[in-house]
C-alpha cells in the first residue's frame, strides 16, 4: 500500500516537473509581454531532436538529409543543455520575427498571440522536413544513466532510474530559475519589468533585453524538457511538444497567470493527478487532469496562487 503510493508520487512529480518547465516558459513571457507564446511546444520538440542528434542518434530515411549524425555523440548531460540552450536561440528568432515588429507598432496583443501560433506551426513543418514524420528512439539512453541500474527501489517502490533522473533535473531547473530570479541583478531587472515597464524604463532598465531575456530563459526551459521528455519515452514524431505545450499551457492557467509558485504547483498537481489514473484506464488521464482545472477555476478562477487583479476606474 505504502510503496504503491510512494511509486505514484514520484511518477507525478517526474511528469509534473517536466509540465512545470513548459508553463515556467509561458509564465516569464507573459508576465514580461501579457501576451502567450503558443510557439512553446514547438520548441519542446526542438529540444527533443536536438539531444537525440547531439547524443549522436541519425537523421532517418524520410528526413531531409538521410543518414545525418555527428561522427561522435555527446554526453547526456552536455547535449541537453547544448539543446535548450538551441532552443532558446529558436525562441529569440521567433521574439525578433513574431513579436518585435508588432511590438513596435503598438499592435494589440491578440495579433502577436496569433502570429506566435503561426510560428509554432511553421517551426513543426521545418522539424518535419528535416528529420521526417518517423518516430526515433534514444539508442544512447542508457548512457545518460551512467552506468546506474535501469530501475531503482525506494523504500519498496520501483521507479525507472531516468524517471528519477528526470526529477531531479526537472528540481534543480527550477530551483536555479527561483533563486536567480530571487537574488541576480538580471532577475531582479526582469520581474520590475514584469511588474511595471514603464517604471522600469525610467529606472534605468533595458526593457526590451529583458523580452529577449525572457523568450531565451523560456525556450530553454521548454528544450530542457523535450530533451528530458525524449530520452525517457522517445520522440513520436515533431508534434509531440504540441501536447506537452497544451499541457503546460493548462498548468499555466491552473497555478495563476504569471505566478511562477504557482507554475510549480500546478504543474505537480497535473502530474499527480494523471499518476493515480491506473494503466488500464490510461485514456481517461487527460480528462481527469483537465477535469481538475474546470474545478480549481470555478472555485478560484485567479487560479492556485494566482493574484485577482483590480480594475481601475
Amino acid at each position: 500500500m505504502i510503496e504503491g503510493l510512494l511509486q505514484t508520487l514520484l511518477n507525478g512529480a517526474a511528469s509534473g516537473g517536466v509540465y512545470a518547465l513548459v508553463a515556467l516558459g509561458y509564465t516569464l513571457v507573459f508576465s514580461v509581454l501579457g501576451v502567450i507564446n503558443f510557439a512553446q511546444g514547438a520548441l519542446f520538440s526542438i529540444g527533443g531532436y536536438l539531444t537525440y542528434l547531439l547524443m549522436g542518434g541519425r537523421i532517418g530515411v524520410n528526413g531531409a538529409l538521410p543518414g545525418w549524425g555527428l561522427a561522435s555523440g555527446l554526453p547526456f548531460g552536455m547535449a541537453l543543455l547544448l539543446a535548450a540552450g538551441g532552443s532558446g536561440l529558436v525562441a529569440l528568432l521567433v521574439e525578433r520575427v513574431a513579436f518585435a515588429p508588432l511590438r513596435r507598432r503598438g499592435a494589440e496583443p491578440l495579433l502577436a498571440l496569433i502570429t506566435s501560433l503561426g510560428a509554432g506551426v511553421v517551426l513543426v513543418n521545418l522539424l518535419q522536413i528535416l528529420m521526417g514524420a518517423e518516430g526515433y528512439a534514444f539508442p544512447q539512453a542508457a548512457e545518460a544513466l551512467a552506468g546506474l541500474p535501469d530501475a531503482l527501489v525506494i523504500a519498496g517502490a520501483r521507479i525507472r532510474t531516468i524517471q528519477l533522473l528526470l526529477l531531479l533535473v526537472s528540481a534543480a531547473a527550477v530551483l536555479v530559475l527561483t533563486l536567480w530570479l530571487e537574488r541576480s541583478r538580471n532577475g531582479q531587472a526582469l520581474r520590475a519589468v514584469a511588474e511595471d515597464p514603464s517604471t522600469a524604463q525610467l529606472l534605468g532598465i533595458n526593457s526590451e533585453a529583458m523580452v529577449r531575456l525572457s523568450f531565451f530563459i523560456s525556450g530553454a526551459l521548454a528544450g530542457l524538457g523535450g530533451g528530458l521528455i525524449g530520452v525517457s519515452v522517445s520522440l513520436p514524431g515533431p508534434y509531440f511538444g504540441i501536447g506537452y505545450g497544451l499541457k503546460g499551457l493548462a498548468v499555466l492557467v491552473l497555478g495563476g497567470l504569471g505566478s511562477v509558485p504557482g507554475a510549480i504547483a500546478g504543474g505537480l498537481l497535473m502530474g499527480l493527478a494523471e499518476a493515480v489514473v491506473p494503466t488500464e484506464a490510461s485514456g481517461w488521464r487527460d480528462a481527469l487532469a483537465f477535469a481538475i482545472l474546470f474545478a480549481v477555476l470555478l472555485l478560484r478562477p485567479s487560479g492556485l496562487l494566482g493574484r485577482r487583479t483590480v480594475e481601475k476606474v
